[in-house]
């Protein structure tokens, strides 16, 4: 089941950390338009298959995350709470970035994340190389150019050799990806739909 609070004042909605050092710790943010958070069944499910999986061979622990369309930064506080050693966010919203930056702050592991408030063609284009582990993709379900910014990462390997990329997607949706990319599981969740993949 999926639990969104509200504080005291009304004025922002909470999500809770599921599991790991953060177990229970408030994620806060304001409703709007913008804003898509990853459920908490799916977010649960997705961990679940990351530590359980014999599909999976990435670990979460020490790895090194980053969480393209990263919204209210659920998916990468969760990993960072499970052990992951960075997350790097990457948001084109500022409000959104300036929420993920007061979720650090109050969760004490500011240490642990970098937040970049840009495009994601922009960063991914303009940005020295970095080798990520595993590579959270959760565009807006109306965004059917995302797979452009898949190629980019695909054609300057973002990527460690061995690594996972992740993405979030609506159910019904038919994306292009068979033969993009190594498909290891896809799974649904009313609405959403999971996609564990990689490059090689």
């Amino acid at each position: 089941m999926d639990f969104i609070e509200k504080t005291s004042d009304g004025k922002l909605l909470i999500m809770r950390i599921i599991s790991g050092a953060l177990k229970g710790k408030a994620i806060t943010f304001e409703k709007n338009i913008f804003t898509r958070p990853l459920k908490d069944s799916v977010r649960e499910n997705i961990f679940n298959i990351l530590d359980h999986s014999n599909l999976i061979d990435v670990k979460l622990k020490n790895s090194k995350i980053l969480d393209l369309y990263s919204g209210v930064g659920s998916f990468g506080l969760e990993s960072i709470s499970r052990d992951a050693f960075s997350v790097t966010f990457v948001e084109q919203n500022k409000d959104m970035a300036l929420i993920i930056k007061k979720n650090l702050v109050n969760l004490s592991i500011q240490n642990k994340a970098e937040i970049i408030n840009d495009k994601i063609e922009n960063y991914l284009n303009n940005s020295k190389i970095e080798k990520f582990d595993i590579i959270f993709f959760d565009p807006p379900f109306t965004d059917r150019f995302f797979i452009e910014n898949l190629s980019i990462i695909k054609k300057k390997k973002y990527f460690n050799k061995k690594h996972l990329i992740i993405i979030h997607r609506e159910s019904k949706s038919k994306d292009p990806l068979e033969g993009f990319m190594k498909i290891f599981l896809i799974k649904n969740y009313g609405r959403s739909k999971i996609i564990f993949g990689s490059f090689n």
